[in-house]
């Protein structure tokens, strides 16, 4: 009995060594279970401490570049890439507008050469913006290598940036630290910070915005306060295209008028290379332009250096070989102004500080047309003011200078009966001056009346006889009567100032005359121009030759030609038409 209670006892105890020895190890395991959860546990609150700390640095301030600067970084240093960038795309969606990186110095950016612009890998994220992460770059179908100079880069993650259900870019991470792979709690942290992103990305694109708008603001007053004196317009439209530079934030602003067929560049605010710039004459009709000038909308250029390359105009301006996006807004005709355009272009690479449905461009727009239109009122009401003073001397004159020498020229001829014979002749040379300078007087109240500025058959005649007075060898004398400028119609005035053209012409090459007197009058409903000389006269065979083009003319305005010699020697010409031309 007692050797079997031994044996029992044996067994017992063996038993309890092994299930102890089974327990110890199951505890270890246990033990070790639960120091990795804890190891995790800790790591996933030093990661998410690391998410809380990334997004409230992010968002530190509100301006653009700093937040995109700082995102590239957190992203990095969230999951220990040793390379990062962020890619921002355009509004439709289809191609890179910014590139910003991380990890590379200025010289390796410089070495490695241009920016991706949105192909291959950075392209697909850009085409399907979904997260994405690889063992090895080069392993993907998309991938094409590296260009020269660029660190190797294995492992990647890329993230898409969204901001209101809008695509705005991506983070794209390389280089895991100890040349790891990224993990999918490495997506996940990058995903909340990218999400986290969009709403700081989101608010400083509204916050810019309502500066500008505010900065508008601000520079509408400006320019209103300008606008609401006496202003010179080149002034005011040089500040337009200065604040739109500024607003829109470009480094090119420009007003450009139309004038006539042609765009002329206004006024102009950039940067050195564009000096001669200012006043060019551009045809209206060229590509693009004539576009602005008859639509109602902005048009935007995304590449203006691709542009005017393709044209074969990159020459003519070097500076352009500097811009890229550009924005054409058109000037609306006024009720005084021809309309034009205002261009304002970013360097070539960088964005427009103009938010897409925003119309900040065509508001300094508008503003430049208001200017143009208030300068025009401006010059019309001083034209006023100085014709309507002109009205009031040419009245004096009439009513008042020309009838006090009229009445005194009559008192002059009743006493000349009076007189002895020689003071009679000079008495008549008198009145011949009286009258003289009544005719004179006349022609200076007719001028009076004539808008400066305005085309004038007096001023057209007068240098037409300045003209052909070198080739005379004397001044010939010109008599201009009635009221030319307001009177005689628009089509008849070149006839008339043709026909004294080939008046003049012919004396000189035929008359061998000393003596001209150029006459142009009007009298009733017609005008008449006369040329008279006292040179050799007529010959048998210069008749017809000379008189065929005149009287072309003067059939063509419904008048007739006079061809005579005068004695003793000499000839008159003389070309009438009346007002109401069969062409007018």
């Amino acid at each position: 009995m007692g050797g079997r209670s031994d044996d029992a006892r044996r067994g017992w105890d063996e038993g309890a060594l092994e299930f102890a020895g089974l327990s110890r190890v199951r505890l270890d395991s246990l033990l070790q279970e639960l120091l990795g959860r804890v190891d995790e546990i800790m790591e996933s609150e030093e990661r998410l401490r690391a998410l809380l700390d990334a997004v409230v640095g992010i968002g530190a301030d509100l301006d653009l570049t700093s937040i995109l600067d700082r995102l590239a970084k957190a992203a990095c240093d969230l999951v220990g890439a040793r390379y990062g960038a962020l890619g921002v795309i355009s509004a439709d969606g289809n191609r890179m507008v910014r590139f910003v990186t991380h990890g590379l110095t200025d010289d390796e950016i410089a070495a490695i050469g241009p920016l991706p612009q949105g192909h291959g890998l950075i392209g697909l994220l850009i085409d399907q913006p979904e997260p994405l992460r690889l063992k090895d770059l080069a392993d993907h179908p998309l991938s094409y290598g590296f260009p020269p100079n660029h660190p190797p880069m294995r492992s990647f993650l890329g993230v898409p940036i969204r901001t209101r259900e809008h695509a705005f870019g991506n983070l794209y991470l390389t280089e895991k630290a100890d040349g790891a792979e990224f993990t999918e709690d490495d997506e996940r942290a990058v995903t909340a910070l990218a999400a986290a992103a969009g709403v700081v990305i989101d608010n400083a694109r509204l916050y810019a915005d309502s500066e500008r708008r505010r900065r508008w603001h601000e520079v509408t007053t400006e320019i209103t306060q300008m606008m609401l004196g006496d202003f010179d317009p080149q002034d005011v439209l040089q500040l337009i295209a200065t604040r739109a530079r500024e607003v829109s934030g470009s480094v090119v602003g420009a007003v450009l008028v139309v004038e006539g067929d042609e765009l002329v560049i206004t006024a102009m605010d950039a940067p050195p290379g564009f000096e001669d710039q200012l006043g060019r004459r551009i045809p209206r009709d060229r590509p693009i332009l004539g576009e602005v000038l008859h639509g109602d909308e902005q048009v935007v250029i995304e590449d203006l250096a691709l542009l005017a390359e393709s044209l074969g105009r990159l020459s003519a301006v070097p500076g352009l070989a500097n811009l890229g996006r550009t924005i054409l807004a058109p000037l609306p005709a006024g009720a005084n102004s021809t309309g034009g355009i205002l261009m304002v272009a970013a360097r070539r690479g960088e964005p427009l500080s103009v938010t897409p449905g925003t119309d900040l461009v065509r508001m300094f727009a508008d503003q430049a047309t208001l200017a143009l239109d208030r300068a025009q009122a401006q010059r019309q009401k001083s034209m006023l003011a100085v014709l309507e003073d002109r009205d009031r001397i040419a009245r004096d004159l009439h009513d008042l200078v020309i009838q006090r020498l009229f009445a005194t020229g009559l008192q002059l001829q009743g006493m000349r009966r009076m007189v002895r014979p020689d003071v009679q002749d000079r008495i008549g040379r008198a009145v011949e001056d009286i009258d003289g300078t009544i005719r004179d007087l006349r022609a200076a109240i007719f001028e009076l009346h004539h808008q400066p500025g305005a085309t004038s058959l007096r001023g057209d005649v007068r240098g037409l006889v300045d003209e052909y007075a070198a080739a005379l060898g004397f001044r010939p004398q010109l008599v201009l009567t009635g009221p030319l400028d307001s009177a005689v119609p628009a089509v008849v005035r070149p006839q008339i100032l043709a026909a004294v053209r080939e008046s003049l012409s012919n004396v000189v090459r035929h008359a061998q005359a000393t003596m001209v007197k150029v006459e142009v009058e009007v009298t009733g409903e017609a005008v008449t121009a006369r040329v008279t000389d006292n040179g050799v006269g007529i010959g048998p065979g210069d008749r017809e030759s000379g008189l065929r083009n005149l009287r072309e003319r003067a059939a063509s305005l419904g008048g007739a030609v006079r061809l005579e010699s005068t004695q003793p020697h000499g000839t008159v010409l003389e070309l009438c038409a009346p007002f109401n031309t069969p062409s007018s």
